[in-house]
């Protein structure tokens, strides 16, 4: 079917109409749908070659325990905690707060831990979304390439 110059294409070969349509679907899904985790821990690796996050962000009902693993050789203390080489910690939160921790692992010697409320649908979800992502992205191990 021939096309008159000057005539609007029609959908199906506009793809940045589609794209934009795509977008606006994914931003609707990312605000409205509700948060799941496979696991409600966040790990926190004391010793191991990831260093020590300077601070936590953990979500109450979704991501709201912290899981401490020694894996060095000596003990850490994480609070008033002693964490034992090769011992795991399980610290639950309950409540919305800041915490600062003294840690031993950590150069600066403190980890601040925020609890926060889990967002509301709309705007706050997507932001707290966009916020995991960046952590998540942040903090990817560093992989060396295998030189063979």
């Amino acid at each position: 079917m021939p096309v008159e110059p000057g005539a609007a294409l029609p959908w199906r070969r506009r793809p940045a109409a589609w794209l934009a349509v795509a977008l606006l679907a994914l931003l609707l899904w990312a605000s409205l749908s509700p948060l799941r985790y496979p696991s409600r821990e966040k790990l926190i690796e004391l010793g191991g070659a990831q260093p020590v996050p300077a601070a936590v962000r953990l979500t109450l009902g979704v991501q709201d325990v912290l899981l401490l693993r020694n894996n060095s050789d000596t003990p850490h203390v994480f609070g008033q905690l002693r964490v034992l080489p090769g011992h795991l910690i399980r610290l639950p939160f309950e409540h919305v707060a800041n915490l600062d921790f003294a840690c031993s692992a950590h150069p600066r010697g403190q980890v601040l831990v925020q609890v926060v409320a889990p967002p509301d649908p709309g705007l706050a979800r997507l932001r707290w979304r966009w916020h995991g992502m960046v952590d998540a992205l942040r903090y990817l191990p560093l992989v060396a390439p295998v030189v063979s």
